[in-house]
């Protein structure tokens, strides 16, 4: 019944607005006001507090020491040979932000004791980047432990030759021993969405080749758009070649884009908002499609324009969010009333939704946040309780079809609520992050001051050496 009314009170609130004959001035939302008057949801911060800790509760009873928990077996999983405490790391700055400093003394207690990158394994160089990379220099800055600090620019040193390749676009892999790389095919979100973690380790050590190197891997995805500004979704990192010209806002594409503004925002590095206003424009002029009167970002040909697939879904969920961050709160608020309806349609959002036909075409859920983050971004740039109504709503199905006895297990079906035997590091990085941050006082992390990485790691500013 309350979804219902959401839609039938929406759809209400454009009839009026189309049956009205003379515009009236609405006056300026001063949204920073509206947030001090909302202040904390004491009862809900502290419901999800309860949540993570049940959920890291079941990490520490059932895989303590290894990357994750497999939450339906109660058996641990690491990525590879060695542990690389994924999970502990991922989870620091949410518990530093969350006040739970038992928890996180004894996740830094942990990784001082047992992380070690000096080890011959290959790993995914974007993965560890965002949630390693960016979790150390993270919870570095909010503690000012310089064993955290080293661990990072250790971890950097080590990454440093995926960048190696003709075109200077990373390699998908890199031997943290050996330095040895591989994978050729890549995408741009894995080469765009380096340079905030590289660039805070740069400045933060004085060692420029960070942010060289990461800032070159951008702007070389960059200089490959076509001449209408849009990005493909693959390319061969040793030729710079396009390998598939699918173009849209969802899988090995997203974080690309947000990172374009992001780095503008942490560095204030001009060339990132020019990347920016440049390819956001094109974006917003090929992507977009109307379907009863929803907006959506749909696929398209990234030389031609023409539409493509109508296809949408959690991943792309983030860029009401993004919009909103960079000021286009008018667009981001529709985008997030199609992300919503998607969600709503059967109580958790699926992988891919198709908007045209309005049916799930891939119907997984891996407990994803980007959803919640767009309805983080929207309360902060607007202050309108609403969404903090609409985060209680996510935050109910959530726990209702996901939680588990030692933790909160992933969907592998949203049509049918299956569970899978699955909880990634980005529950506690992200999802728990944002649901926080949503209901906790607007004191506890302001996005004008604060950066968060795709990963919701939060970083500093810090001025160059």
């Amino acid at each position: 019944m309350k979804r219902m009314w959401l839609v039938a009170g929406a759809s209400l609130l454009v009839a009026l607005s189309s049956c009205a004959t003379t515009p009236t001035p609405k006056p300026q939302v001063d949204a920073a006001a509206l947030l001090r008057d909302n202040g904390a949801d004491a009862a809900m911060a502290e419901r999800v507090k309860a949540e993570f800790l049940h959920a890291w509760r079941g990490y520490r009873e059932y895989a303590w020491g290894h990357d994750a928990l497999q939450p339906l077996s109660k058996q641990p999983r690491d990525w590879y040979a060695q542990t690389l405490l994924m999970t502990p790391v991922d989870a620091l700055d949410t518990m530093l932000l969350m006040g739970l400093d038992d928890e996180a003394r004894d996740a830094r207690e942990l990784i001082d004791a047992r992380l070690s990158f000096d080890q011959d394994i290959e790993v995914k160089h974007f993965e560890v980047v965002i949630r390693l990379l960016g979790g150390l220099l993270s919870s570095y800055q909010m503690t000012g432990d310089p064993k955290l600090l080293a661990l990072a620019d250790d971890l950097g040193t080590r990454l440093l030759p995926a960048f190696d390749s003709p075109t200077g676009l990373p390699w998908v892999n890199v031997n943290l021993r050996t330095g040895k790389t591989s994978g050729t095919e890549s995408n741009p979100a894995e080469a765009g969405t380096l340079l905030l973690e590289y660039g805070t380790l740069s400045r933060l050590t004085g060692k420029p080749v960070y942010y060289e190197k990461a800032k070159r891997a951008l702007v070389e995805t960059y200089k490959r758009r076509s001449p209408i500004g849009l990005v493909g979704e693959r390319f061969d990192v040793e030729t710079g070649k396009w390998t598939r010209t699918d173009s849209h806002i969802g899988a090995r594409i997203d974080s690309y884009y947000e990172y374009l503004w992001k780095c503008w925002k942490l560095f204030g590095d001009p060339d990132c908002k020019a990347m920016w206003e440049t390819s956001i424009a094109a974006a917003d002029r090929y992507l977009p499609e109307e379907v009863d009167g929803a907006l959506w970002y749909g696929h398209a040909d990234m030389s031609t324009g023409a539409r493509g697939a109508s296809e949408y879904g959690a991943l792309d969920a983030f860029m009401p969010g993004l919009l909103a961050y960079s000021g286009d709160v008018a667009r981001a608020k529709r985008l997030q009333a199609s992300s919503f309806a998607m969600w709503n349609a059967h109580g958790i959002e699926p992988e891919t939704w198709d908007y045209r036909r309005g049916v799930v075409v891939d119907g997984a859920w891996p407990l994803r946040p980007e959803i919640v983050e767009s309805t983080w971004y929207l309360y902060r740039a607007t202050g309108d309780a609403a969404y903090r109504d609409m985060g209680r709503s996510l935050f109910d199905d959530f726990v209702r079809h996901t939680r588990t006895d030692a933790g909160f297990a992933a969907i592998s079906d949203v049509r049918t609520m299956q569970k899978a035997d699955d909880m990634e590091s980005f529950l506690f990085a992200e999802t728990f992050k944002y649901f926080y941050l949503l209901f906790a006082g607007p004191a506890t992390l302001d996005p004008q001051r604060v950066v968060l990485n795709t990963e919701a790691h939060p970083l500093r500013p810090v001025s160059p050496h």
